[in-house]
């Protein structure tokens, strides 16, 4: 894991997910993120299981968005961020793998995202496609609110969107955040764990035990194999066998 600064802390972990051990295939998803002071910038992304070069979507557009935003301030965020995943596109087009080098072969790429830029009490969720960022916050006498970024399908529950389709500024949505406590980003492999069926609401057992644990616990190890077996237990992955992404991060 990479050092962060003593004021913000983040444990991230991706898990193939049993559908593709299966077929002895590599986790198609990737995450990405950078601190610069108390300022935090993290992505996390799907690489669509229908694309030939899902993962290579996934791990260019964190890598862009993350260099990108990293030195944005959270003022001129939206703007960035567009002009990010616009950076993000343009190196698919000239990729080895696109043979064409047309925008109609970046499909092949294609991959969902959910991010977040956080600086000084405030911050903006990004998202497209489904996963989901939450933003947890504790009140006075220790009640826990939250703010949700939810997933978002196509007309189908099985569809979703991609920064890799034409149209993908229509489906970039952006949440504002304040004052928030600890932040996650997950993919759509740990959603249903942590959301409930309409995607609406947290699910009690899930989200706050975890940060609670990950809080509380000093050594970096020691909780990045805990969530590891949380997220891979048997039932967890007869529940959903797509790869899994999580990270959170304490402010």
């Amino acid at each position: 894991m990479k050092r962060t600064p003593k004021n913000i802390r983040v444990i991230a972990t991706k898990i193939t997910g049993g559908l593709h051990t299966a077929k002895k295939m590599p986790c198609q998803d990737f995450y990405q993120y950078a601190c610069s002071g108390n300022k935090l910038v993290a992505v996390v992304s799907d690489g669509a299981g229908s694309a030939k070069y899902g993962k290579i979507g996934a791990k260019t557009v964190c890598e862009t968005l993350v260099n990108v935003l990293i030195n944005t301030p959270l003022k001129d965020m939206e703007k960035a961020v567009k002009k990010a995943i616009e950076t993000a596109r343009g190196r698919l087009v000239i990729h080895r793998l696109n043979k064409s080098k047309s925008e109609e072969e970046i499909l092949n790429f294609s991959a969902t995202v959910v991010g977040v830029a956080y600086h000084k009490n405030r911050g903006i969720f990004f998202h497209i496609g489904d996963g989901a960022g939450i933003a947890l916050h504790y009140e006075d006498g220790g009640k826990c609110g939250y703010t949700l970024s939810r997933p978002a399908n196509g007309e189908f529950s099985c569809e979703t969107y991609f920064y890799t389709m034409n149209n993908w500024a229509e489906s970039l949505r952006f949440t504002k955040i304040e004052k928030a406590n600890a932040l996650f980003l997950m993919t759509d492999g740990v959603t249903n764990f942590a959301l409930t069926e309409d995607m609406c609401k947290l699910k009690s057992g899930f989200i706050e035990p975890i940060y609670q644990y990950l809080k509380n616990e000093p050594s970096k190890t020691r909780a990045l194999t805990a969530l590891n077996n949380t997220l891979n237990t048997g039932k967890a992955r007869k529940l959903n066998s797509d790869d899994k992404t999580f990270l959170w991060a304490e402010l």
